[in-house]
C-alpha cells in the first residue's frame, strides 16, 4: 500500500509537469520509480512508458484543435517507432548502473536545452508544402534519437523534441507542447511494445500512478496558458538539473564500487 501512495504522489507531479510542459516526465518518473520505489530499470521503463503515455494523452486532449502541428507529429512519429525498437535492444544489454548514468547525463543535456528553449521568441512557422524538404530534414533525425531514448531510457522524448521545434522549427512555446504531447504518445506506445517480451509489472503502483498522473496532466495543460512559458521552462530545467545531481549521487559511487 505505501508504495501504491508514492506511485500516486509521483504520479500528480509526473503528470504536472507533463501537462504544463509537454515534456519530463519520465525525467522525474523512471529516478523515482528505481531510487523511490525500488524498481529495477527493467521494470521501471516499461512502467514509465504506461504512466508518461497516459498522461501525455490526458495533457494533449485540450490542445489538440489549435495547438499541434499534424505534419510533424506524422514525421517525427513515424521516425520513431523503428528507433524505439533498437533503443529497447540496446537497454537490455546495459548493465543498470551505467544506464542511470547515461539516464543523468542525457538529463543534463535536456536542462540545458530547456533552458535555450525559454529564450526562445513566440514566433510562428507554419509547416506548408514548400517546406516539407527543410521539415524532414529536420524532423527525422530528432525522431531517430527521441525514439531510440525512448526504447532505451523509458523517456517520452519531449526535452529533445520541444527544442527543435522551438529553436529548430520555430513554434512558439505553446504550440510545440501540443505537438510534442502527441508525438509522447506514440513513441510511449511503440517503446512498450518493444518491452513486451519478458515484461514484468506490478500493476497496482503502475495504474494508481497513472491515474494520477493524467488527472494532473489534465488540470496543467488546462492552466498552462495562463502561465509565462519562459517561467516554466526554468523551473523545469531546475527540477531537471536536481533529479540528474540525485541519479549521479546515486550511480557514480555504485560504479566505482564495482
Amino acid at each position: 500500500m505505501d508504495m501504491v501512495l508514492i506511485g500516486l504522489a509521483v504520479g500528480v507531479l509526473v503528470g504536472a509537469v507533463v501537462g504544463l510542459v509537454g515534456a519530463g516526465g519520465a525525467i522525474i518518473a523512471v529516478p523515482a520509480l528505481v531510487y523511490v520505489v525500488g524498481l529495477e530499470p527493467a521494470e521501471a521503463v516499461p512502467t514509465s512508458l504506461i504512466v508518461v503515455g497516459l498522461a501525455s494523452l490526458a495533457g494533449a486532449l485540450p490542445r489538440l484543435r489549435s495547438d499541434v502541428s499534424w505534419p510533424l507529429v506524422l514525421l517525427v512519429g513515424a521516425a520513431g517507432i523503428p528507433a524505439s525498437w533498437l533503443g529497447a535492444a540496446a537497454g537490455a544489454r546495459l548493465d543498470k548502473d551505467w544506464l542511470m548514468l547515461f539516464f543523468a547525463l542525457i538529463m543534463i543535456v535536456a536542462g540545458l536545452r530547456m533552458l535555450l528553449a525559454a529564450g526562445v521568441s513566440n514566433v510562428e512557422s507554419q509547416p506548408g508544402a514548400t517546406r516539407w524538404g527543410q521539415l524532414a530534414l529536420r524532423g527525422i533525425p530528432t525522431g531517430l534519437a527521441v525514439g531510440f531514448l525512448t526504447g532505451l531510457l523509458g523517456v517520452g522524448g519531449g526535452f529533445l523534441i520541444i527544442p527543435a521545434l522551438t529553436l529548430l522549427l520555430r513554434l512558439p512555446m505553446h504550440r510545440a507542447i501540443g505537438t510534442s504531447l502527441v508525438i509522447i504518445v506514440i513513441n510511449s506506445a511503440s517503446g512498450f511494445a518493444a518491452h513486451l517480451d519478458g515484461l514484468s509489472i506490478d500493476w497496482a503502483l503502475t495504474l494508481s500512478f497513472a491515474a494520477a498522473a493524467m488527472a494532473a496532466s489534465l488540470g496543467a495543460a488546462r492552466i498552462a496558458h495562463r502561465l509565462n512559458d519562459a517561467v516554466v521552462s526554468r523551473v523545469f530545467a531546475a527540477l531537471i538539473f536536481a533529479v540528474a545531481l540525485a541519479v549521479l549521487l546515486q550511480t557514480v559511487p555504485a560504479l566505482f564500487r564495482a
